[in-house]
């Protein structure tokens, strides 16, 4: 690690130290990415204010870190030197993670200019049976036509082929848009917890993997109250009772 990057965590690590000594009366917590513990910040996006959700010292959000500890278990025992992944809408502290277990790795985003493969999710460039391993969180409720997204991803992953891709959980039942929303970062639907139905007809297994399943003490689920849904940003958001929600990360098999 150069002097920069050094400069750069330990800032961080000063100014976690600090929101920590401010919330040392909130729940605390253990983020399973940097092995910070204390209080989590809160996030205030358009849609609704989620309670216990960023890391203060790598900014790691609660599927972030879910994800990060299903992948962990995933790559545990599995000899990635000599996989191609390929990694969709590359997440920073994503990219760190994943680049030097694998291989070949490879980025790409349709509107990102820094990434290796500026491409459409829905008519992708790539031979069938490209990759081994394909990451996309938080990207399918973005495109119109998911099922052939869907499709593209299976054709260009190899036997044995890992796709992992989660969506945000909004609803109990998918709801399309009839156009995408600016104030929910132009998405197309709202995913449900059904949502997951549509990967089946293109894997031969489907892991879903929850909140539940792993320790309390990472703060893997979703604080947010729903129940003042639907809203002037959010007009197709229904109602839902509870403020504390299950995340899933859905493991897909070739």
């Amino acid at each position: 690690m150069n002097l920069k990057n050094k400069a750069r965590e330990l800032k961080k690590k000063v100014i976690s130290e600090i929101f920590k000594l401010q919330n040392f009366n909130k729940e605390q917590f253990t983020c399973p990415v940097c092995n910070y513990t204390g209080a989590f910040k809160d996030v205030h996006p358009p849609t609704s204010t989620r309670k216990h959700s960023q890391c203060p010292r790598c900014g790691a959000l609660e599927r972030h870190r879910l994800q990060y500890l299903v992948v962990n278990q995933l790559l545990k025992n599995k000899e990635t030197a000599n996989l191609a992944m390929l990694h969709f809408a590359p997440e920073a502290f994503f990219q760190e993670y994943f680049a030097p277990r694998f291989g070949k790795y490879e980025t790409a985003d349709l509107h990102m200019t820094n990434v290796n493969h500026q491409v459409d999710l829905q008519n992708l460039p790539f031979a069938n049976q490209s990759y081994d391993f394909i990451f996309a969180s938080h990207v399918l409720e973005h495109i119109s036509n998911d099922i052939q997204a869907i499709s593209e991803i299976r054709r260009i992953l190899k036997p044995n082929g890992i796709a992992i891709l989660p969506v945000p959980l909004v609803a109990e039942t998918t709801i399309e848009y009839p156009e995408p929303n600016p104030y929910e970062e132009y998405h197309v639907r709202a995913p449900g917890l059904d949502y997951f139905e549509r990967l089946k007809p293109y894997f031969s297994k489907v892991e879903q993997i929850n909140s539940d399943s792993l320790p309390s003490k990472y703060q893997l689920y979703v604080y947010e109250d729903r129940s003042h849904w639907p809203t002037k940003e959010c007009p197709l958001r229904p109602k839902m009772l509870g403020k504390k929600y299950l995340d899933i990360v859905p493991v897909c098999y070739v």
